[in-house]
């Protein structure tokens, strides 16, 4: 591909994965924190089940999904190690860290824990479903009678060590998104009178998004262990 070429090219493909990252992880938060609404999790109930069986979403918007996470992070450690092999020449000359944020310099490390994070979410949520639906062959949704994926999530959230698992992750997932929000709108020349604003938002995301996920974490653990 001409666009992957280039060093431009390359961030711009990079800065594109991330918007459409950013846009499923708004989403993923919007049917996650009605987890937390007090009615049982009837509306999570429902919200799972046609995101789970929507043929659009499992057979067109799933695959999308699952090659834009592996493009961003390929595609970041590609960037990496390129910026490394740059920097071997301009560090002898300049103070790289005078000139760059510790989240800027540090991104290939929380790409990495979130990367761990994204694997240990697959092998919690997504292998269990592909299995339930594509190769038992069951799309009910059903568990004893009543829908599962409430039960699931609450069942997930028991273990100590998961929901210490998924804080570290968004808090990770915060710092980089921190310096990656606005890297990303750089990347497509987004530098206009818009700019100071961008930033802004970019922060609140940043910090809000994740903010609620681990919310959402340690809710569900503390419902449990104080039932």
């Amino acid at each position: 591909m001409g666009l992957l070429k280039s060093s431009i090219g390359r961030k711009f493909a990079m800065a594109l994965s991330a918007f459409f990252l950013m846009f499923f992880l708004l989403q993923h938060f919007a049917i996650n924190i009605t987890s937390i609404f007090p009615d049982n999790g009837a509306t999570f109930n429902k919200l799972s089940h046609f995101m789970g069986t929507n043929g659009l979403v499992q057979y067109v918007m799933q695959p999308i999904l699952i090659f834009g996470v592996v493009f961003h992070f390929v595609m970041g450690f590609i960037l990496e190690l390129k910026n490394n092999s740059a920097r071997k020449v301009s560090y002898a000359k300049n103070n790289g860290a005078a000139n760059s944020t510790w989240m800027s310099r540090n991104m290939i490390y929380s790409g990495a824990a979130i990367l761990a994070f994204v694997i240990l979410h697959f092998i919690d949520f997504w292998f269990p479903e592909i299995n339930t639906k594509f190769i038992q062959g069951d799309w009910s949704g059903l568990h004893d009678g009543d829908f599962r994926y409430f039960h699931e999530l609450q069942h997930k959230f028991q273990s100590h060590i998961r929901t210490i698992a998924y804080v570290i992750a968004f808090i990770f997932l915060s710092l980089h998104l921190m310096h990656g929000f606005n890297s990303a709108f750089q990347s497509v020349g987004a530098n206009n009178k818009y700019t100071k604003g961008l930033k802004t938002f970019g922060k609140l995301y940043a910090i809000l998004i994740p903010l609620g996920f681990v919310f959402i974490a340690v809710y569900h653990h503390l419902k449990y262990v104080l039932s």
